[in-house]
């Protein structure tokens, strides 16, 4: 009988587990959409600046700044295409924009990584797993940006793939996991995506339209002259007859979503949407680990971790990082999105199951399998249409394969990962600066750029230079300080000449820990930096108290102890 109900427990869990994810990916499609409401508009008239457009730093952060607003790097590049289309722009401005879209579409898993900031330990390894496809899609941009500038190699590539083979329309993308959230998520908001391509395609007549569809189009039949162009196509009466999505003008069929008949703007259908679905998002990702912690424990947890993250016996061990790369673009073409399949591998790699070093092949492969949706989506487009918008999507396809090319076969330059621990360590000790780093890499950073990009590229490149020289130098002299100090004059074998808020995070804690004082000792859900909660955090890790890692297949797997804290 208690096998019985271990079992019967364990199918419940199991159950319980399969809803909540699926509970998590629709939270995540309506956050999108939630962005699209706040911020959809204003991503339209960013697009408008077609002359600014024609800068490829300015593309770049637009296409930052538009992917963060909308949250979706689909639809911002649904944007491109659509300019490439009608003629806006062409697709060699493009090819920056949608460099930009790439970083952008990793803010969403930054954002979950976030939600697990109640446990230090879990917060550092989760904020590592969600960050390391930050670094990854910044050091690529920094290095093919400026080589797409001078040579033009991915524009001038893919046009040579597009003329060398004689490529047909085909179909869609297939939509294999919207056909499982879409009852959900059409029934709580139904956008009309179109109006921020007409704004961005300069239809002043869109500005005053809702992004919220109201009114749904009727499945009805038409007569036609012949069933040539029609799937679903009969005879009777002497006629030919089909089914057809058509408009209607008059009794058109009013939408079922929660909002078909609201009236309030969309800024504020916006923000009740944004607000109920961080609240679900974090619910959700909450009970998943809950439930991951009760599954995964003793024997189940070691073979576990060891089937994800062990590789193959020598010497085929460098084979499963690459079957890795694969795996995450296989998952991500199912799931059709990489923000969805990247959110959900972080509460993973935050309680142990996946490490850091298996979760960045699959971030990488999660790269590539978005865009190969893409792809499939551009070649249902219009025959004269056709090769512009191909080689837009393969832009996207073949800068992802380059960065692959750059940051992982060596294992030397597979700098993204010890970036990323590097900055999962710094936010576990302050965790407030997460939400800085958040700040600082998806809106002032582009923000600055796209404004020093505004005023010419004489002032960008006299600003930007001295800072790019003293990043470069502060970098050099760390790795020295780490090596081979010995190489070093005395002064800069550490950095304890400079004023110590300007080399050590200490300081600026003292700062926020004072701003949050006001939570005295009611140490609640909304004030998990303060003092009061890092010390009960410290105390039950003394105590072993950590829900997470009372398993010991789970506890502390390279967990680097505090540091010295450098530049």
């Amino acid at each position: 009988e208690a096998r019985i109900l271990r079992v019967l427990t364990g199918i419940g869990k199991g159950i319980l587990l399969l809803g909540f994810l699926y509970v998590f990916i629709c939270s995540l499609d309506i956050l999108s959409s939630a962005f699209q409401l706040v911020g959809g508009k204003a991503a339209g008239d960013i697009f408008q600046g077609n002359a600014v457009l024609a800068n490829p730093v300015a593309g770049l952060v637009i296409g930052v700044l538009v992917t963060v607003l909308v949250q979706s790097s689909s639809t911002s590049s649904s944007i491109v295409v659509s300019m490439v289309s009608s003629g806006i722009l062409d697709v060699q401005t493009a090819v920056p924009i949608i460099m930009g879209a790439n970083i952008g579409t990793s803010v969403t898993n930054t954002i979950v990584a976030m939600m697990q900031a109640g446990d230090r330990n879990e917060f550092r390894r989760a904020f590592a797993g969600a960050t390391v496809h930050d670094f990854f899609n910044w050091l690529s941009v920094l290095i093919l940006l400026p080589l797409e500038v001078a040579t033009g190699v991915l524009y001038k590539f893919t046009q040579f793939l597009i003329t060398s083979f004689n490529i047909q329309s085909g179909e869609d993308a297939p939509d294999l996991l919207n056909v499982i959230t879409d009852p959900l998520t059409d029934s709580i908001i139904q956008l009309d995506k179109s109006v921020i391509n007409d704004l961005a395609t300069g239809d002043e007549g869109a500005r005053n339209k809702s992004l919220i569809k109201f009114w749904c189009t009727v499945l009805q039949n038409v007569s036609v002259e012949s069933c040539v162009n029609y799937t679903a196509c009969w005879e009777d009466g002497g006629k030919f007859w089909a089914e057809q999505n058509v408009t209607m003008t008059n009794n058109i069929e009013r939408c079922s979503h929660i909002f078909a008949y609201t009236t309030l703007p969309d800024l504020a259908v916006g923000l009740i949407l944004l607000a109920a679905s961080l609240l679900l998002l974090c619910t959700c990702l909450i009970l998943i680990v809950k439930l991951l912690n009760s599954m995964l424990k003793g024997q189940v947890a070691v073979v576990i971790k060891k089937v994800l993250n062990t590789d193959f016996p020598f010497p085929f061990g460098w084979v499963t990082g690459y079957i890795a790369i694969m795996v995450g673009a296989g998952m991500t073409f199912i799931v059709q999105s990489s923000s969805v399949f990247t959110s959900a591998i972080t509460p993973l790699v935050g309680i142990g199951v996946i490490s850091l070093e298996r979760a960045y092949p699959l971030t990488l492969g999660s790269n590539i399998g978005t865009t190969t949706t893409s792809i499939l989506a551009a070649m249902a487009s219009p025959g004269d249409t056709l090769s512009d918008s191909l080689q837009i999507a393969l832009c996207h396809f073949i800068f992802n394969i380059m960065g692959i090319l750059i940051w992982y076969p060596i294992p030397f330059m597979r700098i993204p990962i010890r970036l990323a621990r590097g900055l999962g360590n710094r936010t576990a000790k302050y965790r407030w600066f997460a939400i800085l780093y958040l700040i600082l890499c998806f809106l002032v950073l582009p923000l600055s750029v796209f404004g020093l990009s505004m005023a010419g590229w004489i002032v960008m490149v006299s600003v930007c230079v001295p800072i790019v020289v003293l990043i470069i130098f502060v970098i050099v002299v760390n790795v020295m300080q780490s090596r081979c100090p010995r190489f070093l004059p005395k002064v800069l074998r550490s950095w304890d000449f400079l004023p110590r808020p300007l080399h050590s995070l200490a300081p600026w804690d003292a700062v926020v820990t004072s701003m949050l004082g006001f939570c005295g000792n009611r140490c609640c859900c909304c004030c998990k930096c303060s003092n009061c909660c890092q010390r009960n955090d410290e105390e039950a890790v003394r105590k072993g108290s950590l829900e997470v890692y009372d398993n010991p297949a789970m506890s502390f797997d390279d967990d680097p102890k505090d540091t010295v804290t450098h530049f």
